[in-house]
């Protein structure tokens, strides 16, 4: 824990010079009109029909929102009042987006993680209001991150290293926790359906002690016991499939959610957050390697303060301090009894905003932090306990030609993790187009440093690696975007090429190591659009085409597709009717893919239907109570190497919301456009 001494004194000199250093929600960018971003899953803001809903006065994004970061990125911001229903799941709803595919060990509670235009879990970057949530092992699990956190999620396709840091090779999600109002108000949600599966949440909100308050708590459980169709003989095809029910596979989750705002005077504001969950589960292995003792304990905490405002000469600034600790335990199965591993991170970041000449937007970020975990087994070079150093140095130019109608924005960004040095550039560009058409386009280069496991803590028969190289990616995008009163629609390109990747080879006799063995080249073709002609009456879609190439010198290898990347991902979303009946159908499917590198297993491809119904009265006290059919036709799949996912299930919510405005997150009326 030496790095936590000088991030303790960074954390206090951050607090004792804010009012000096005073940071402010960063703007828009100047002079051009930026619309608001819609929560449909696409990337374009869409101007809808007007519904009946209260103006909320409008807070500007923090600098770390991807709205404000990268303003000609390939931006997908899914608002969680869009979905409706019950047993909402993050990772599902994020899998939505264009260009992100999901990997899922199987039902409520177990692990989720996401595959961003090809690259690795471990190659997309997961925040919580800008707190990085990616394990020591790289990889951020989504199931600990529970949907009634959220207001909203930014994905952000494409390298984001120099606009995030370290760990952005395919992308970064950005999730946006619930703001306190102003306002008293009371809401909550509480879902029951197959498989004894329970879901609840209860917030409040309202002033407090000159400012304003949100607190949370939510809570979830589920046996897991669903039937699946098991394959005793894989080698043999056309044998008869056998029935078996899923065991170890229970999950269960609590946690809660403070976050506190308040004015200072002058223009300038800060903001509090604490959050704090617990979660055990058991891992239930795969279907031809089951597990009937392995199970898996965490929690954690984080906290982080921000305060922000104008400094004279108009530089909007802000400055953050943030922390977290998580703590994972493994027990049963090869684990046996093993000590926990906690993970410990944080830092501060002071970031700036200056708008000169009226035409360009000058950006900078110094941020300087630290990062340690503890576990069983390391290696002599991790020194005892693995601890490394992170600073970072950005800054971005947001310049304005011809009227606003082009926007060219360079950013780089020199950033020390550990013992490497990462240099990120980036250059993106806008272009407004006559009769509501659009130009993007995005090229730059970002990095991943190896993890603390792969490089210093042995897990099992998993050996590590002090000698990996950080992987890297060149990468390049552009995109033509089309927009009525009505409708929205984007249809884009994207290639991507990865070096330096790192996975794990047999290591005799009986071990795996990582190694720096190849590169591989990912491209392909996003889509996305909504389209509402009445307020009544609202269709989203996504589509993905990713082609992948292995291009390590092996003839076993060489040129094949990757494993775990379907070629074919399609989302789409229909919802119609007044508040007081409202239906809505949804679909997602995705190709079949391969398993191993060799191309000698795949998993077949999946098309799941999902059905709902709700209805919504009041205004002032609202209630809400919905009935959800997940996977409709009862297909039945497996996930990432053989994880057997959930057939057909029904559940049951009820939600309400007291208070002026009120308006549960489960109704489809209470759509807003981002700010």
């Amino acid at each position: 824990m030496r790095w936590l001494h000088l991030a303790g004194r960074l954390l206090c000199l951050a607090l004792s010079t804010s009012g000096v250093a005073r940071a402010q929600q960063a703007v828009e960018p100047p002079v051009r009109d930026t619309p608001a971003l819609d929560a449909s899953g696409s990337d374009e803001p869409l101007l809808v029909p007007p519904v009946e809903v209260q103006e909320v006065p409008v807070t500007p994004e923090p600098p770390d929102s991807a709205t404000v970061r990268d303003p000609s990125g390939a931006l997908t911001v899914i608002r969680v009042d869009e979905f409706g229903g019950a047993a909402r799941d993050t990772a599902a709803m994020l899998s939505t987006a264009p260009g992100v595919t999901l990997q899922d060990l199987g039902g409520y509670g177990q692990s989720k993680s996401l595959v961003v235009r090809g690259a690795s879990a471990n190659g997309t970057l997961v925040l919580l209001d800008g707190i990085p949530l990616n394990g020591a092992g790289g990889i951020a699990d989504l199931s600990r991150v529970p949907v009634a956190l959220a207001e909203r999620f930014e994905v952000l396709r494409g390298g984001a290293g120099a606009r995030y840091g370290s760990g952005g090779l395919g992308g970064a999600i950005n999730i946006i926790t619930r703001r306190p109002g102003a306002s008293a108000r009371v809401a909550g949600e509480l879902s029951y359906g197959s498989w004894d599966t329970a879901l609840g949440w209860l917030s409040a909100s309202g002033p407090l002690a000159g400012g304003e308050a949100l607190l949370l708590v939510h809570g979830g459980t589920s046996s897991g016991r669903f039937p699946y169709f098991f394959d005793p003989s894989p080698t043999l095809p056309g044998d008869a499939l056998l029935e078996r029910q899923r065991t170890n596979n229970d999950a269960r989750g609590a946690g809660g959610l403070l976050r506190l705002r308040r004015d200072l005077g002058g223009g300038f504001s800060a903001d509090l957050l604490g959050e704090l969950s617990f979660d055990d589960r058991g891992l239930a292995g795969t279907a031809q390697n089951p597990s009937e003792d392995a199970r898996q304990s965490g929690g954690r905490g984080s906290a982080s303060l921000r305060v922000s405002g104008t400094l004279p000469g108009g530089v909007r600034t802000s400055a953050r301090a943030y922390y977290r600790r998580d703590r994972v335990a493994l027990s049963g199965g090869p684990w046996g009894q093993s000590s926990p591993q906690v993970q410990q991170l944080g830092g501060v970041e002071l970031e700036g905003q200056v708008l000169l000449g009226g035409w360009h937007s000058v950006s900078a970020l110094v941020g300087v932090g630290g990062e340690s975990v503890s576990a069983a087994e390391t290696t002599e070079a991790s020194g005892g306990e693995p601890a490394w150093l992170r600073a970072s140095v950005m800054a971005m130019d947001e310049v304005l030609l011809w009227d606003g109608r082009l926007t060219v924005a360079p950013s780089l960004r020199v950033e020390r993790a550990g013992p490497y040095t990462l240099l990120s550039p980036k250059v993106g560009a806008t272009v407004l187009l006559p009769w509501g058409f659009e130009l993007r386009a995005n090229a730059g280069r970002s990095h991943r440093a190896p993890s603390f496991l792969e490089l210093y803590v042995r897990q099992g028969t998993l050996l590590p690696n002090p000698d990996l190289r950080p992987e890297s990616a060149l990468y390049a995008d552009a995109a033509v975007v089309h927009r009525t009163s009505v409708s929205v629609a984007s249809v884009g390109g994207f290639a991507s090429l990865y070096e330096d990747l790192i996975s794990y080879e047999a290591y005799p006799p009986g071990a795996a190591r990582p190694y720096n063995f190849a590169n591989a080249r990912v491209m392909g073709l996003e889509a996305e659009g909504e389209w509402r002609p009445h307020p009544l009456i609202s269709g989203v879609f996504s589509y993905t085409l990713t082609l992948s190439n292995d291009l390590q010198r092996d003839g076993r290898f060489y040129l094949r597709e990757l494993p775990y990347r379907p070629r074919h991902k399609l989302a789409a979303r229909v919802m119609g009717g007044p508040r007081w009946l409202t239906g809505r159908v949804e679909v997602a499917a995705q190709s079949a893919h391969f398993l191993t590198r060799d191309g000698a297993m795949s998993l077949p491809g999946r098309a799941f239907v999902h059905a709902g119904v709700s209805s919504t009265f009041g205004s002032r006290t609202e209630l809400t109570v919905s009935c959800e059919v997940k996977n409709l036709f009862d297909a039945r799949a497996e996930d990432f190497v053989g994880y057997p996912l959930p057939g057909r299930s029904v559940y049951l919510s009820v939600a309400g919301a007291f208070g002026p405005g009120a308006s549960s997150s489960a109704s489809s009326a209470s759509r807003t456009d981002a700010p």
